[in-house]
């Protein structure tokens, strides 16, 4: 690899980007130079966090956090452009940019007030059957186990692929 950009070296610390002819580009850190970062020829970024390897990192494509009861209003975001209110417990989450495929994984929690014992992803509360997700939209529900839905004040959805 030839070094495209150097700062200090060995002796205090430095830092290097370099590159090969394959189009790897790589990020070296530390007083005996570690590889920290990489850039392959497919687009993966690969990383080593402290773990002794350097392995793809899989990062969040979409997260909000927003306020289910009343209004629902978005409190922060990213790659979220809207809510649906579906009616009581039920949500959609829109995507501003579309996911590679459905494949995502969506994660969720929510405040437990008004005793929400159960979440759904990709569940029609008032009918209970599953919506199939789409590369745009994942739909989140949430229930207690006598009452029926209820809207959480509190809920947060992230999005890894």
């Amino acid at each position: 690899m030839s070094n495209i950009i150097t700062a200090g070296n060995a002796t205090n610390n430095g830092t290097s980007i370099s590159s090969d002819t394959s189009g790897v580009l790589e990020l070296k850190t530390g007083s005996t130079p570690t590889t920290a970062l990489t850039l392959d020829t497919s687009g993966n970024l690969q990383m080593n966090s402290g773990y002794g390897s350097v392995t793809t990192a899989y990062g969040c494509r979409a997260w909000v956090n927003f306020n289910g009861t009343g209004t629902i209003a978005i409190r922060a975001s990213g790659n979220v452009s809207s809510i649906t209110d579906n009616g009581v417990g039920d949500y959609t989450v829109n995507l501003t940019t579309a996911m590679p495929d459905i494949n995502y994984c969506p994660v969720i929690s929510a405040s437990k007030s008004p005793d929400v014992n159960f979440i759904g992803i990709n569940t029609n509360t008032s009918t209970g059957t599953d919506v199939a997700p789409t590369t745009t939209t994942c739909r989140i529900s949430f229930s207690t186990y006598l009452v029926g839905p209820k809207d959480p004040t509190y809920i947060s959805f992230v999005a890894f692929r």
